[in-house]
């Protein structure tokens, strides 16, 4: 293992923002991922599990205890099944995927980040989600300390949700399986209308692989949700806030403020979801609260891309980025009467 002091946290991260870290190890193999957690649990220490940075949000102190970098390697396929390390990069485990003609998470390319962090918010977009093909989650337990398999219905998934989000400290993940299928070269049904229109084709279809892929591609990097060193609007951690999920009485309460502030005729966005409830969209309330792509004149603004990605403009410091994210959950809420919840982690700081 490969052990820092004072070590800068901010070039593991997208945002590229946070301060460094007391202790960074960094492991490379999942006997490597236990010894560094063991050692910290039995030492009280903190502990802070970094994989893609693509997720966090690192306060300007920085972490004063031990950051754990997961830097395991391990791609394996047999028949339909495969198997990857928690930290394999997410987008080339996907593109292999489509390579050797598997469908399932063809639609998740480009998604910055790792795989061990896939299963913990259950990462979705453009109309898959990982719960849809996770069979098993290799993981070790700290309560236990022993290393134990979880399968897809102990994983409690939710929208954006799991049970290692539910309580982030009791399981590491050291290893994901996924079933994927065999459609002949074909993608899983396209299920977002926004691809599905892309690709020329109607919901429910399938299209080649690697045409699902690109497409996936091309629609993120015109958001800016592609990474891009020489792109400040790929500074991000993508979706800053998750979209609403709301019950019956409050959907018709917000449906009332659209009215009143829209006009009559104004309809929200609203999608299934679940017996009861109704999902709407951050990105349009963001906006109709009058935050637009590329607000803000500091060092950290709106995406001029997507108005759901919050960016470092390459000066920013972690207190800038929260300031804005401050101001456009306070503005939705006064608009709307809908707080956002920040879907990245936040470490040391909070909204």
């Amino acid at each position: 293992m490969l052990e820092l002091h004072d070590a800068p946290l901010a070039p593991l991260t997208t945002f590229r923002l946070g301060g460094p870290a007391a202790r960074l190890i960094t492991a490379t193999t999942d006997a490597e991922v236990v010894a560094a957690v063991r050692e910290a649990d039995a030492a009280g220490t903190p502990l802070l599990l970094i994989g893609g940075g693509s997720n966090l949000v690192i306060g300007d102190k920085g972490f004063a205890g031990t950051a754990l970098r997961i830097a395991t390697e391990g791609f394996s396929l047999d028949g339909t099944t495969l198997e990857l390390a928690a930290g394999e990069v997410w987008t080339d485990a996907v593109a292999r995927t489509v390579e050797a003609g598997l469908a399932g998470i063809e639609c998740l390319a480009g998604i910055p980040g790792s795989a061990g962090a896939t299963p913990i918010q259950n990462v979705g977009a453009y109309g898959q989600e990982v719960s849809s093909t996770i069979s098993e989650v290799i993981a070790y337990d700290r309560k236990t300390g022993e290393t134990v398999t979880l399968t897809n219905a102990e994983c409690a998934f939710s929208y954006r949700h799991s049970r290692f989000k539910a309580d982030p400290d009791r399981h590491v993940v050291l290893r994901v399986r996924f079933e994927l299928e065999d459609a002949n070269g074909l993608s899983a049904p396209v299920k977002y209308a926004e691809t599905a229109r892309t690709l020329g084709v109607e919901p429910g279809d399938r299209v080649p692989l690697a045409d699902a892929r690109e497409t996936v591609l091309k629609l993120r990097a015109g958001k800016g949700m592609v990474l891009d060193p020489e792109d400040h609007d790929t500074w991000s951690a993508g979706s800053f806030f998750t979209n609403p999920i709301l019950n019956d009485e409050a959907f018709a309460a917000f449906h009332a403020r659209v009215r009143e502030r829209l006009g009559a005729d104004a309809v929200p966005p609203a999608y299934p979801a679940g017996e009861g409830h109704t999902k709407t969209s951050a990105a349009w309330l963001i906006d109709k609260s009058g935050f637009t792509k590329g607000y803000g004149t500091g060092p950290a603004r709106i995406s001029t891309k997507h108005t759901l990605a919050l960016t470092n403009r390459g000066e920013a410091s972690t207190e800038d980025l929260l300031a804005l994210a401050r101001e456009v959950v306070a503005g939705v809420h006064d608009a709307f009467g809908i707080t956002l919840v920040n879907e990245p982690v936040t470490v040391g700081v909070s909204l």
